[in-house]
């Protein structure tokens, strides 16, 4: 009996040490996995994205301190620099465009920097090349000589901006967009008007400002009325088709479901069609908060007292002061952009149930 035992022992041994090596091959092996999985991301160079971003900004901002104590001195070396910087920011905002936020405020904050970190950097390149390469003033002038001169000059930038944004602008604007809304709600009850006073809208918007502007001067006088004039012709046009093809977009079936509720017209298009057309309206809204002021400063260059943003822009322009010309240009680019923003925070409270809102 002892020497079957000691046999059978004997052949389990074999087995038993086999057994014993795959389970020890097996740990090694998932601790090489392991040791292999955290090296990783050491191996390939990888990092996280707070990381990514940092290593960028301290390199932008490097870059920008070198480039800065560069500027005395001008010259080729100095545009490389910038080129540089430019690099490395462009590197950086293409880094916080692929961030993904978490929470909805640092989703607002990331837009906000993307742009603000672009708009910083094209300005710094702009300062530095137009020094490096010793640009005269009178073709391009730098940043710093424009913001010198808005700050040097703010009385009378305010001044201008009364007389055309204040006075000309918001009166041409608020005629022109309701005078389309209106029309557009008649246009859309009498098939008539559709056919004959849309084509002839689309014929007044064509008409150039350049003859439109002197026209309205000979009529309204020198004064901002005539540039209103100018800003309700310019802005009529886009409101009232926008107007039109906004009524147009609530489909058959809801009105046919109006219908059978009995609703009047008047309560299908204050219940239904308008609140179908306020995408459509504020489109023509922000369209028209550019074009009024394009229109106004225009409009200047033909007659103007001795104040406003395009007769400015005229005088100075005759006089090679080039810094006072982008001071009023960057002035009204500001007031441009602001008055466009304000409407677009306007739209998405009113429309807060629009597809393009609740994606945003």
């Amino acid at each position: 009996m002892v020497g079957a035992g000691d046999g059978l022992a004997d052949g389990c041994r074999p087995r038993l040490a086999g057994r014993a090596l795959r389970e020890g091959g097996a740990a090694a092996a998932g601790d090489a996995a392991v040791s292999k999985a955290s090296l990783a991301p050491a191996l390939r160079g990888s990092q996280s994205p707070a990381t990514r971003l940092g290593g960028l900004a301290v390199l932008t901002a490097l870059l920008a301190l070198a480039a800065i104590m560069l500027l005395p001195d001008g010259g080729w070396l100095l545009a490389l620099a910038a080129l540089a910087v430019w690099a490395a920011a462009w590197a950086l905002t293409a880094t916080m465009a692929r961030l993904q936020p978490k929470s909805p405020a640092a989703g607002r904050a990331l837009a906000i920097a993307i742009p603000l970190t672009f708009g910083v950097t094209l300005l710094f390149l702009w300062e530095c090349v137009v020094r490096g390469l010793n640009v005269p003033p009178v073709l391009l002038p730098p940043p710093s000589a424009i913001a010198a001169t808005i700050v040097s000059s703010a009385g009378l930038l305010f001044a201008d901006f009364v007389q055309t944004f204040l006075k000309a602008v918001i009166a041409g604007y608020v005629l022109g967009c309701g005078a389309g809304f209106l029309t557009a709600l008649l246009v859309d009850r009498s098939p008539f008007l559709k056919r004959g006073l849309l084509p002839i809208g689309n014929l007044v918007s064509a008409l150039p400002i350049v003859g439109v502007a002197p026209i309205m001067v000979m009529w309204f006088g020198f004064d901002w009325p005539s540039k209103a004039a100018v800003v309700v012709v310019m802005t009529f046009f886009p409101m009232l088709v926008n107007t039109v093809a906004g009524l147009a977009a609530s489909s058959a079936m809801e009105r046919d479901l109006m219908r059978t509720y009995a609703a009047s017209h008047g309560q299908t298009l204050f219940k239904l069609r308008l609140p179908a057309a306020l995408p459509f309206i504020f489109n023509a809204l922000k369209i028209n908060a550019t074009l009024a002021l394009i229109g106004a400063i225009v409009a200047e260059f033909f007659g103007t007292p001795i104040v406003g943003m395009g007769f400015r822009i005229s005088a100075e322009i005759g006089r090679m002061n080039t810094p006072m010309v982008w001071a009023e240009i960057t002035v009204a680019a500001l007031v441009g952009s602001l008055s466009y923003g304000a409407i677009a925070l306007i739209e998405r409270r009113a429309t807060f149930w629009h597809p393009s809102v609740r994606k945003g």
